[in-house]
Parts: C-alpha cells; sequence; structure tokens
C-alpha cells in the first residue's frame, strides 16, 4: 500500500493491484476489481469471481476477450461470463476451436498454469515476436507500413540478444469484422539480424500474402529459428561488408535508444502518417507510460 501511495505522490498515477488464487483471477482483479474499490487493491477467489463478476458488462473487460471475440459471443446471444460458463461446451468449441477450453475455464475463474511451469518452461524452438491490434481497418498500402516498422524493431531486439533468424512469420486478422485471417512465412537464404534484409522480406511476404481491397485490422509478426549470432555463417549471396554496415547502424541506434528513450531516434517512415511506432513507444504492456 505504501509503494502504491508513494507512486500517487510521486507521479500522480493512481496505481492498482491485483491478487487472486491464480494467474487468472490475479489479473482480472487488477483489470477490473480494483477500479471499483477505495484502496485501488483487487482480490479475487474463484467464489468471490462468481459471486461479484459473472453479470459484469462488457465482456471485453475479461482478459483475453478482445472486440472481435466480445462481438462473435454476442452474435451467440452469450454477453456475460455466467453465460459463457453455462454455454453448452460443444457449442464453444464450433465457434472457437481450441480456444474455446480456456474461455470456459476463465468462465468459471479457473486458470491450470501455474508460476511454476512458467519458470520451468523451455521451448524447443526460439523466436523474437510482436504484435499490434488496430485502432481501425488499415487499407493493404497503409498495412505494408506498419510491418515494416514492425520489422525494423524487431531487428533491433536481435542484434540486442545478439541472436539471429532465418524464417519470417507474418499473422494477419482482416478488418470490416469479418474475423478471417491469414499467415505465412518466408525463409531467408541465411540467418541475419539485419534490419534491411529482413524488413525486406517482411514487405515481400506481407505483399505475397495480401491482395487489393484488404483491409487489415491485426498483426503479428515474428521471427522464428533464432540462434546465437555467434553460430551464424555467411552464405555465398550475402554481402559481408553490406551486413557488417547494417549492424553498426543498428549498434548505434540502439545505444541512442537505450539512453535517450525509444523516439530518440526515429526512421522516415515512423512519421509518416498512419505509421504507429513513435506511439507504441511511448506504452507499457498496451498502456500509455505517462512519458511524452
Amino acid at each position: 500500500i505504501e509503494i502504491m501511495r508513494s507512486i500517487l505522490r510521486q507521479t500522480g498515477i493512481t496505481a492498482t493491484c491485483g491478487i487472486g488464487t491464480n494467474l487468472y483471477l490475479a489479473k482480472i482483479a487488477l483489470d477490473i476489481t480494483a477500479k471499483h474499490v477505495s484502496d485501488h487493491i483487487g482480490i479475487l477467489d474463484q467464489e468471490r469471481y462468481i459471486k461479484t463478476l459473472w453479470d459484469h458488462k462488457p465482456l471485453s473487460d475479461f482478459w483475453k476477450i478482445g472486440p472481435g471475440i466480445a462481438t462473435r459471443l454476442e452474435h451467440m446471444g452469450i454477453r456475460t461470463m455466467r453465460q459463457v460458463a453455462l454455454c453448452d461446451q460443444k457449442r464453444l468449441k464450433e465457434a472457437f476451436g481450441v480456444d474455446a477450453e480456456l474461455l470456459f475455464d476463465h468462465a468459471w475463474g479457473r486458470e491450470s498454469c501455474t508460476i511454476g511451469d512458467i519458470h520451468s518452461y523451455r521451448s524447443k524452438t526460439h523466436s523474437f515476436s510482436t504484435a499490434q491490434v488496430l485502432s481501425r481497418d488499415y487499407c493493404r498500402a497503409e498495412a505494408l507500413l506498419l510491418v515494416k516498422e514492425m520489422a525494423d524493431t524487431l531487428s533491433l531486439s536481435l542484434v540486442e540478444k545478439h541472436s539471429v533468424t532465418e524464417t519470417v512469420a507474418l499473422y494477419l486478422s482482416l478488418g470490416n469484422h469479418s474475423f478471417a485471417t491469414i499467415n505465412g512465412s518466408e525463409h531467408l537464404p541465411s540467418r541475419t539480424n539485419s534490419n534491411r534484409l529482413l524488413t525486406e522480406a517482411a514487405g515481400r511476404l506481407y505483399k505475397r500474402i495480401t491482395s487489393d481491397g484488404m483491409s487489415i485490422r491485426r498483426i503479428g509478426l515474428a521471427f522464428c529459428d533464432v540462434a546465437d549470432e555467434a553460430d551464424s555463417q555467411a552464405d555465398l549471396f550475402s554481402d559481408p561488408q553490406q551486413e557488417e554496415k547494417d549492424r553498426r547502424l543498428q549498434l548505434a541506434s540502439l545505444a541512442i535508444k537505450q539512453r535517450f528513450g525509444k523516439n530518440a531516434i526515429l526512421k522516415c517512415m515512423d512519421l509518416e502518417q498512419g505509421a504507429t511506432t513513435r506511439e507504441r513507444n511511448l506504452q507499457i504492456g498496451g498502456h500509455r507510460s505517462g512519458d511524452e
């Protein structure tokens, strides 16, 4: 409580805290319950969750239920967690596939994943990824700009972690309330962390899997098959001098951002209309950080 008061005194920002008997309930206690109690500390167990939040609206306030899922549930006549919990599981599975089980468990306040599971998890493969839900439907040309921005930013993460990738993967959700998704991947000739090569590859992939007239509402980009930079080898078709130049520029950019902030150095495309990098750089976990 004292830490929360200190944050309020120093920044003028009200901090909230969520406490729950599992990870999901702690998250919901933070997102919903804490906002409606005087001390801003939300506490939930399964019984309290069912008693106080089963009829809470809108559904989009709950973790993992975005506007798209909430709309699909509403089309099924479902507007509360009570209705999700009491809905026929077969019907949910037909509508949401494997995600239905998670949705059903969350409706009852259950979460199978524990902190121990997270700490002990070791992925067989490594990847770097980023995603954003857009504030409106973007046309094909506008969304291409965002894909390039995301590839450029993600490549800096590779450089920072001394890693390289050989596969670019892209996931898109279409707009106009269609809920349709498209995805694809492109395998590179050799592993790299060059922002120039990765941005070009992401752009080619985007153009290949999209077509004129499409509108985009969500973009997910991943660099897969990530390996340590020391283990990478140049191929016969690469330009070692150009890649070293790219790397030096990225290291300089990374150093500037780390010292003066993420928006201390930007590219021309970040200043174009519809670009989101500057705004995203001011966010923490998808929310405004308070910095300008």
